[in-house]
């Protein structure tokens, strides 16, 4: 399994689905880059994980193409390296980017399967960052790599209905060439979820949380804003903001809480480790998923949408066709980038505590019922099955 913008066991999907390729027999190993303090080898879980040293940080386009291209030879030598020593069945390649293809190809001479592991739309993601300045070369390009990841394909793995429906359109792949496999929390983190509750802070203070990134495309603007209408114009005082996360714009962001003079209710918690942040979930009234509009948000899951319902927490989300698909009834939707409609539905569900316990549990029944990891891993399963009939649980194990 390769992976380049994020390190393992940090990235929970890659994790996820290396864990029960293990579990269901097969001999995986993960390639990836390292952060610091990490070894560059190890087995975690049934899982080998090769790490090499972290490109240079990338500044600018260049830097992109820098780092891009470090962290493809890089990948490159230890995935020959373990072909040398172990031999190699399917290369599991997980985007973004999609320069991984270029790994594949050759590999695929030798009898090896290529299954493109779809995280993100990479050309639209790069048009949401660069939405004022984007360059029509570079989108090009990514659409061209992304064009030859889905043509080379032997399976087409993504995280939702929308991707698929991408794949079958811009990729031309067959039904029977692309399996969904959702981002649904895991049976460890269910349990560990369980029981929330209404938090024991300060009386009558409400509780709003965020989990995420904090990018251009993250939207993370939007709910600072949206706490200044709640505060200044509709008076709702008795109320906290988390943000649980880190980014490109976190600076900018605490720029913006300053200037509005938000300190005393909006406050930076920087990146907290799985499963730590869930006692902050937990322990939240209102979770909050301020993603705006773009052709690719609307179109992607997002995985903080199924961590909220794991919790029992009612969300206010933008009215975003993916994030209805995921949280169903357990939402507030809003017109999309409207703060002033975001802060209302913040305001309606602090006066409502009833109805916020409600949506709570709708949302947990849901992913318990439906979009849990177990039924993911059953269609992670079913496409190696389908790749490569025979293969999983029985026989030699699998080299993925």
């Amino acid at each position: 399994m390769l992976v380049e913008n994020c390190s393992y066991p940090r990235d929970v999907r890659v994790r996820r689905e290396a864990e029960s390729l293990a579990g269901a027999g097969c001999d995986v190993s993960v390639i990836c880059p390292a952060l610091k303090g990490q070894a560059r080898r190890e087995k975690i879980n049934g899982v080998r994980v090769y790490r090499y040293a972290p490109p240079p940080e990338a500044r600018g386009q260049l830097g992109y193409a820098v780092e891009y291209g470090y962290s493809l030879l890089a990948a490159f030598v230890l995935a020959l390296r373990i072909a040398v020593r172990e031999g190699i069945d399917v290369i599991h390649a997980a985007n973004p980017p999609d320069l991984f293809v270029l790994i594949a190809v050759l590999f695929k001479p030798f009898g090896v399967k290529f299954i493109y592991d779809q995280h993100d739309l990479a050309p639209d993601m790069y048009c949401a960052r660069y939405s004022e300045g984007h360059k029509t070369g570079v989108e090009s390009a990514l659409r061209l790599f992304e064009r030859w990841s889905y043509k080379l394909a032997d399976q087409v793995v993504v995280a939702n209905e929308s991707y698929r429906e991408s794949a079958e359109r811009r990729g031309r792949i067959p039904v029977g060439r692309v399996a969904i496999v959702r981002n649904g929390p895991d049976a460890k983190q269910l349990e560990r979820s369980s029981g929330g509750s209404e938090h024991r802070g300060e009386p009558k203070q409400v509780i709003i949380a965020y989990l995420g990134l904090m990018g251009v495309q993250d939207g993370v603007v939007h709910l600072i804003r949206a706490m200044d209408h709640l505060v200044r114009e509709l008076g709702a005082t008795s109320c906290k903001c988390k943000l649980i996360g880190d980014g490109e714009e976190r600076v900018r962001l605490e720029a913006l809480v300053q200037t509005l003079a938000l300190e005393e209710f909006v406050s930076f918690l920087g990146y907290i480790p799985d499963p730590e942040y869930l006692e902050h979930l937990l322990g939240a009234d209102i979770c909050v998923d301020p993603d705006p509009y773009s052709e690719y948000n609307d179109r992607s899951t997002m995985i903080k949408v199924m961590d909220y319902m794991s919790c029992g927490k009612p969300i206010v989300a933008f009215d975003l066709k993916e994030t209805r698909r995921s949280a169903g009834d357990a939402a507030l939707y809003v017109k999309p980038n409207d703060e002033g409609e975001f802060a209302k539905a913040l305001a309606y569900l602090m006066d409502h505590p009833e109805e916020r316990a409600a949506m709570g549990r709708r949302g947990r029944e849901r992913v318990e019922r439906e979009l849990s990891w177990a039924s993911s891993a059953e269609n992670l399963l079913r496409a190696y099955a389908l790749l490569l009939p025979g293969v999983i649980g029985a026989g030699e194990p699998l080299q993925a």
